[in-house]
C-alpha cells in the first residue's frame, strides 16, 4: 500500500471515529437527544466503545489471513485509543449526570450494582493500555512485556459485554451482536495461532 493511500485511510478512520462524538454534540446543541438525554449519551458512548474495541480486536485475525493485510496493524492503536476515549466519556456521563460527582453514591454503586462494578473494572483495565500506547512505552517495557500487558484488552472487552448484558432489562437482546462477534474473535485467535504453528513446523521439516 502506498504512503498517500495509507494517510488517506488513517484520516478517514479518525473522521469515522469522531462521527459519534460530533453527532452527540450536535444533538445536544439542537436539543434533539430525546426525552432522556442522559440515557442517549450513555448508550451512544457505551455502544461506540464496544464497537471500536471489537474492530480493533479484529485487526490481528484479519492480518493473519494474508501478508498483504499487514498494513491493518497501523489502525489498531488509533482504534484502541478512540475506544478508551469513548469509554471515558461513558464513565464521565455516569459520574457527572447520574451520580452528580457524589463520591459516596459512586462508591455505593460500584460495590452494590454489579453492572457498574464490571464497567468500572473494564475502564480500569483499559487505562494502562491507553497510557502505554506509544512507541516510547514499547521500547521502555520491551516488546514481550508490552504485548502481555495489552492482552488485557480481551478481558476488558469481555467485561464490557457483560456490563452491557447486566445493564439492559431481561429479555432485551441488543447485546447479542457484540457478544457473538467478540466470541468469534476470541475463538479465532487460538485457532489461527495453532494453524500458523503447524504450518511453520511443516515448513521446517520440509526444509
Amino acid at each position: 500500500m502506498t504512503r498517500p493511500t495509507l494517510i488517506a485511510l488513517k484520516t478517514l478512520t479518525w473522521l469515522a471515529c469522531l462521527v459519534p462524538f460530533a453527532l452527540l454534540v450536535f444533538r445536544a446543541i439542537t436539543n434533539t437527544l430525546g426525552p432522556d438525554p442522559t440515557a442517549a449519551i450513555t448508550f451512544c458512548t457505551g455502544s461506540t466503545t464496544l464497537n471500536l474495541l471489537t474492530i480493533s480486536l479484529a485487526v490481528t485475525p484479519l492480518r493473519r489471513l494474508s501478508p498483504r493485510l499487514n498494513w491493518l496493524i497501523k489502525f489498531r492503536r488509533p482504534l484502541g485509543l478512540f475506544a478508551f476515549f469513548y469509554a471515558s466519556l461513558h464513565l464521565m456521563t455516569y459520574i457527572a449526570l447520574y451520580a452528580g460527582f457524589d463520591i459516596d453514591a459512586i462508591a455505593s454503586d460500584v460495590l452494590k450494582r454489579r453492572f457498574i462494578s464490571v464497567g468500572f473494572l473494564a475502564w480500569l483495565l483499559l487505562l494502562p493500555l491507553a497510557a502505554t500506547s506509544t512507541n516510547w512505552a514499547i521500547r521502555k517495557m520491551g516488546g514481550k512485556r508490552w504485548s502481555r500487558l495489552h492482552k488485557l484488552v480481551y478481558v476488558a472487552a469481555v467485561l464490557g459485554v457483560v456490563h452491557y448484558w447486566w445493564q439492559v432489562k431481561p429479555g432485551v437482546l441488543s447485546p447479542t451482536a457484540n457478544t457473538l462477534i467478540l466470541a468469534a474473535l476470541l475463538v479465532a485467535r487460538p485457532i489461527q495461532s495453532t494453524f500458523l504453528s503447524w504450518r511453520q513446523r511443516r515448513r521446517l521439516r520440509a526444509a
